[in-house]
């Protein structure tokens, strides 16, 4: 499992210092693009080197408690599963030793310069099989 963490701040929440939900995205998104970086794939050399994208194709977010301003967000990512062109995550999310929100989340990889889906490469695949979580089942299919 990886872990981020990350301060809520103002910007990210209502009048009310509650978190706005949009950027709950976004900073999940910052916590995803660590964790590529943390396997030896960054961002930057993801999309000019090796012409490779991440697109989320599908993201089912459980929002159970809310979050405030000042709060330090903790990201926890699990591997869920492994398919030759996607990848399976589950996030939690916590502050103050609550959950504020889970998500189950599909990425696959694709090439930036056909824009279809492509495999993993071995060295990527190779990274992400290191912290697959072996409790969640996932169709090898895709």
């Amino acid at each position: 499992m990886f872990q981020h963490t990350t301060p809520l701040r103002f910007g990210d929440c209502d009048p009310s210092g509650i978190a706005y939900y949009p950027s709950y995205l976004r900073l999940l998104d910052g916590a995803i693009e660590e964790f590529f970086a943390a396997l030896g794939a960054p961002r930057r050399p993801m999309i000019e080197d090796l012409r490779m994208g991440t697109p989320t194709v599908s993201l089912n977010l459980t929002f159970k408690r809310p979050g405030f301003h000042g709060d330090l967000l903790q990201f926890a990512i699990k591997v869920a599963g492994i398919g030759r062109t996607s990848l399976d995550l589950d996030h939690t999310v916590s502050a103050r030793g609550d959950d504020l929100f889970t998500a189950s989340h599909r990425l696959v990889a694709t090439s930036l310069d056909t824009h279809s889906s492509c495999p993993w490469p071995d060295h990527l695949r190779a990274a992400l099989t290191h912290h697959l979580e072996t409790d969640h089942a996932h169709d090898p299919a895709t």
